[in-house]
């Protein structure tokens, strides 16, 4: 591997704005460039969201339609059936997803409710998808408990940078979030764990978030990169929007720090057109959520998403057995290898 694409969990400040100050084109194509190292530049893994449970959030997110504490046309809805998750799992494996997340507005799980969740995650799992869950803060009990029920991914975003956040949240901290993360990787589930941008932040939030999720170790499996859905009563309704430029950035500059995440183009896809989708997939996301609805907010339907895919040549990421995984990992290596040998003898000769 060489050395720029080296996994780091100590970068800087200064090195990251630099990274944003480039040239657009130079961004694109260094974080394109370190994309096909890692991954197939066609390909895009596809996930599909389901709200298992809608609603009355305690929370004070101020981004957020499902808080309590706002006034949005949110209907409240208990937490559904494991039958009905399982029929909506069904039909996402037949349109195509690989993973099925399930979220619920929930501080934290109680565990009153901990059966369904188990049983959700292991009729999930027997369908042969793979499985995320987003259900608030987790002890170290429950992580260790969805992850003996077979739950691959946790998801739980940081939202957005440190100096920034009290303005967003203040019924959890920062670091209880990083302790929710510290519980799901010593369960050994994998991390989901990404970030909101267009919430009012300035661009040295943006850096800080990237660099809070970068020197994570190990880095997040995935790594979703919202851009913020504005809803009708809550308090981030009217903020000004984010230049859409600043979002592709972000983008390409999460590729380049965290070279093997999948990083995911996610909330506010609704906004983008197929030219800034299409930047994005560019820049290094390789990652979408199928379906019209992400929780509560708005997304692009499914045919939609197909023809985009057919306009770009990309095909849909499938999942991977041991061995397969372990013969790309042989078949990628071995042409890096020749490439360095073909740099070699022309050098040479």
């Amino acid at each position: 591997m060489s050395e720029q694409t080296t996994i780091r969990h100590d970068w800087h400040t200064t090195e990251v704005q630099a990274l944003f100050d480039l040239p657009f084109n130079d961004l694109m194509f260094k974080a394109q460039t370190i994309h096909r190292e890692h991954f197939n530049a066609n390909e895009v893994q596809v996930s599909t969201l389901l709200s298992i449970k809608t609603g009355a959030c305690p929370e004070d997110c101020k981004y957020c339609s499902q808080s309590a504490r706002y006034k949005t046309d949110i209907d409240k809805e208990r937490l559904m059936a494991v039958n009905n998750v399982l029929e909506a799992a069904q039909k996402a494996k037949d349109q195509g997803s690989t993973r099925f997340c399930m979220g619920a507005a929930w501080r934290n799980p109680k565990e009153r409710d901990m059966p369904a969740v188990v049983d959700m995650v292991k009729g999930v799992k027997a369908l042969g998808l793979e499985t995320c869950m987003t259900l608030g803060m987790l002890s170290s009990d429950q992580a260790d408990e969805l992850q003996s029920a077979g739950l691959d991914y946790y998801n739980h975003n940081l939202d957005t940078s440190p100096e920034h956040y009290n303005q967003i949240i203040t019924t959890r901290t920062y670091q209880d979030r990083l302790d929710t993360l510290s519980n799901v990787r010593s369960a050994g589930m994998k991390v989901c764990s990404g970030g909101i941008v267009g919430l009012g932040e300035k661009a040295q939030d943006r850096i800080s978030l990237l660099i809070q999720l970068a020197n994570l170790s190990p880095q997040p499996e995935s790594v979703p990169i919202n851009m913020l859905v504005k809803v009708e009563g809550t308090p981030l309704s009217d903020v000004a929007d984010l230049d859409h430029f600043e979002f592709i950035r972000c983008i390409a500059v999460a590729r380049i720090l965290m070279p093997k995440s999948h990083v995911r183009l996610s909330a506010g896809r609704s906004e983008m057109n197929e030219q800034m989708q299409s930047l994005c997939f560019l820049a290094g996301a390789n990652s979408i959520f199928y379906g019209c609805k992400l929780l509560t907010a708005e997304n692009p339907e499914t045919n939609q998403d197909i023809i985009l895919f057919e306009k770009l040549g990309i095909n849909t990421e499938t999942i991977a057995s041991a061995d397969e995984e372990d013969q790309m990992l042989k078949v990628k290596t071995a042409v890096i290898d020749q490439q360095h040998s073909d740099l070699f003898y022309n050098a040479v000769n």
